[in-house]
């Protein structure tokens, strides 16, 4: 089992090998992590585990709230995820590497990221600035008759985007826009499909790229199914995914 242990970003969402991921990093725990992280040569990765959030905020408050307007905010690189924050991350999550890490003139960062291998959340450590966490790097099993299911997987694909984008009768361009090889495919359809997160995540913990891809044609033929029985559902509301705050 080959462990490697990293700083830990939380998000309300996931990410997959291969995905950009954009992050406006403002809160002083993940500034202190981008600090950190920029005293890495650039000639070197510059790695963070991304995993998603189960239960808790991505965000800390930061005012007193409701009932008690006197509550003093929680702080530290554990606010918002309870006294034991493993439990509130999804147990398998996906290592980024930080292409661009910009300091703006208020000390907020720009980052630019791309998702590179999946991961096991082992532990977590919050006693210095920011999260970091031990975690056991997966392999990409491909499974039996991958293949295949990719072929069916980018079929079922074009028929969602056609009933999302509303062009029933237009066919869009097919061959070298979308990739062709299994486990490339299984991470792009479930990045791009509009899930919520907890199906996202059991798709990125599939034990194999052919079983994600199995998951991802019966999520696309449902979901197909039922953008076809509600044609009054604006494409265009489909299609906006959140931005995250940091």
């Amino acid at each position: 089992m080959t462990t490697v242990r990293l700083p830990l970003f939380p998000l309300n969402t996931v990410l997959f090998p291969g995905l950009v991921l954009p992050l406006n990093v403002f809160e002083e725990r993940y500034r202190a992590m981008m600090r950190e992280l920029l005293k890495t040569p650039e000639d070197e990765p510059r790695r963070f585990a991304v995993v998603a959030i189960r239960d808790g905020h991505e965000v800390a408050p930061s005012a007193p709230g409701l009932p008690d307007l006197t509550a003093v905010p929680e702080r530290g690189p554990a606010a918002g995820f309870g006294d034991d924050p493993a439990q509130a991350f999804h147990k398998v999550g996906c290592i980024a590497d930080a292409a661009t890490i910009r300091e703006r003139a208020d000390g907020s960062f720009e980052v630019l990221a791309t998702g590179t291998r999946r991961v096991r959340l082992l532990s977590v450590d919050a006693s210095g600035a920011f999260l970091t966490a031990e975690l056991e790097e997966l392999e990409e099993d491909p499974g039996e008759e991958a293949g295949a299911l990719a072929e069916g997987v980018l079929r079922a694909f074009r028929q969602y985007q056609k009933r999302l984008a509303g062009a029933r009768e237009r066919s869009l361009s097919t061959g070298g826009e979308l990739p062709d090889e299994p486990s490339v495919v299984s991470y792009l359809v479930a990045a791009a499909a509009m899930l919520d997160v907890p199906a996202k995540q059991r798709l990125l913990q599939a034990p194999d790229t052919a079983s994600r891809l199995r998951e991802e044609l019966k999520l696309l033929r449902a979901e197909t199914a039922i953008i076809r029985n509600l044609p009054s559902l604006p494409a265009s509301e489909l299609t906006r995914s959140p931005t995250s705050l940091n």
